[in-house]
């Protein structure tokens, strides 16, 4: 292996509870009292249809940052939310810009950089990944993924792109992710996988991804479990 790339939402970083701090501290702001951890629930919920869509081809490729805000329109109309004003309906999609990294992501990615390329292979555009990037200190070498690759994950060309824009075979680099099935498709087209677990992606009652679904060529118990088992 000479890069590992990243699923980035759920693996490296919390989403959930960066999504519920931004809707508390919106609902704060314009007197807006929702169930905040069910709000993050509804909007990420309509984050796979609204791809499908797109790997479907029942629309041209846009960036993940329009359909977050899509959905989050959509969520909030179904709360009976209105006269927000747009600036403060732009700040609270760019949430997904200002994700708490989990304890061990930056540390363990860090040592992981001393031997492998980093990169991310999210579904995530490049903006998005740069300011989640800069705002939690995560150390990548290059964003790729669904903007490079134009096209959104688990579709093949997501991963075989991003390979191939480190010239690299897919037998050369590796996935880490929390998904199961994210690394099912990585690994038929050649990727190596490597799976961490992250059991309260979904909050306490998590029921999915709590354990590997195959024989993935590594498994560990976080990043620096990662980095551990692979020299670094």
């Amino acid at each position: 292996m000479k890069a590992l790339l990243f699923d980035i939402f759920g693996t490296v970083v919390d989403w959930r509870t960066g999504i519920i701090r931004a809707g508390e501290a919106f609902g704060a702001a314009h007197g807006v009292s929702l169930d905040w951890p069910q709000f993050a629930d509804d909007w990420r919920a309509l984050y796979q249809p609204a791809m499908e869509r797109v790997r479907s081809g029942g629309r041209a490729f846009v960036k993940l940052d329009t359909l977050h805000r899509e959905n989050l329109d959509t969520v909030l109309a179904r709360h009976g939310v209105t006269g927000i004003p747009e600036p403060a309906l732009a700040d609270l999609n760019f949430a997904w810009r200002r994700l708490p990294p989990w304890p061990d992501s930056v540390s363990g990615l860090t040592r992981l950089k001393t031997r492998y390329i980093l990169g991310t292979l999210s579904n995530g555009n490049i903006s998005l990944m740069v300011n989640l990037a800069k705002y939690g200190g995560l150390p990548w070498d290059v964003i790729l993924g669904a903007e490079v690759a134009q096209a959104y994950k688990p579709t093949p060309e997501s991963y075989l792109r991003s390979a191939a824009a480190l010239d690299l075979p897919p037998e050369e680099v590796a996935l880490v992710a929390a998904h199961n099935n994210d690394l099912q498709a990585a690994r038929t087209v050649g990727y190596k996988t490597i799976f961490v677990p992250r059991p309260t992606e979904h909050g306490p009652g998590q029921t999915i991804d709590l354990e590997p679904a195959e024989d993935w060529d590594l498994v560990v118990e976080d990043l620096n479990d990662a980095a551990d088992k692979l020299g670094c």
